[in-house]
């Protein structure tokens, strides 16, 4: 370009465009996956050292399994990734039923519920998840009589239960506004509209953020270890106060939360596929 010095923009180098593409391959992902992760682990191992900490890796096996006369009986940690899941799984269910009925609320034509769908969505997002575990504890389990464990699966399904509203709402919103308008010239009721048409279509729109509200349920779980319920994070710090082996129990504690939750991303990566909308 002529004048003022302008200059037409260049072509970037066959170099660079194999570069990206190669960085951006899922092998080359997971190489560098793992790169980060061996340097993690390696900077953890050498401040260990430093501090002259007595590495005791062959004691952790038997907190997995024990090998018996009756045969092989699980160890703490197991049960522990039982207790996580069970709590999870209990808490997700529930959190979508209420994020469900948040979303439709905010969605709805009556003024009062969208009021109070809003009111609770600002109140839960704005609150820290621990201070909501202590209010659900400490104020609402004396007054309604509930034990730690109902007291945790309340509040991560509050919680949760506020985010999840969002996905459904952003769901809803992604369906063509001709659907609707399709539903009601043939006499469908809203309920029905929702059932056959709305719900089904947003499936494939709510599955990725679903997928990140699984694991992030996952990882919330840990905070409940804090009023003392039966989990992995309880069963790890239990066994860190008897054994003081806090940087082995660390490292295989978030490792089994990270095998967990891969299998989780992986199994939602394939489902993903199946409602992908193919032309």
């Amino acid at each position: 370009m002529a004048g003022t010095g302008g200059r037409r923009a260049q072509p970037r180098p066959q170099w660079r465009r194999h570069l990206g593409r190669v960085i951006a391959s899922r092998p080359a992902s997971v190489l560098i996956y793992f790169a980060v992760m061996f340097a993690i682990i390696a900077t953890a191992l050498k401040g260990a050292e430093a501090m002259g900490y007595n590495w005791q890796w062959y004691r952790i096996p038997r907190y997995f399994y024990d090998v018996t006369e009756g045969g092989i009986v699980l160890g703490e940690i197991p049960w522990g990734l039982v207790g996580t899941i069970a709590l999870s799984a209990t808490a997700f269910l529930l959190a979508t039923v209420i994020g469900l009925i948040v979303a439709l609320l905010r969605l709805s034509d009556l003024i009062v519920g969208r009021w109070v769908a809003q009111g609770f969505l600002e109140i839960v997002r704005n609150s820290p998840l621990l201070v909501l575990l202590y209010v659900f504890y400490y104020v609402f389990g004396p007054i309604f009589g509930l034990d730690r464990y109902s007291a945790s699966v309340l509040c991560l399904a509050v919680f949760h239960g506020a985010l999840i509203s969002e996905i459904f709402r952003a769901g809803i919103n992604a369906v063509a506004k001709g659907q609707w308008e399709a539903a009601d010239a043939i006499g469908m009721t809203r309920w029905q509209v929702y059932r056959y048409i709305v719900l089904p279509q947003s499936v494939r729109f709510m599955l990725p953020p679903m997928t990140g509200e699984v694991v992030n349920m996952i990882k919330s779980s840990a905070i409940v270890s804090v009023i003392a319920v039966a989990e992995l994070t309880t069963i790890g710090r239990n066994i860190i106060s008897d054994t003081y082996m806090s940087f082995e129990i660390w490292f295989t504690i978030a490792a089994v939360y990270m095998v967990v939750t891969l299998i989780i991303s992986t199994g939602a990566t394939l489902l993903e596929r199946r409602y992908t909308v193919r032309d």
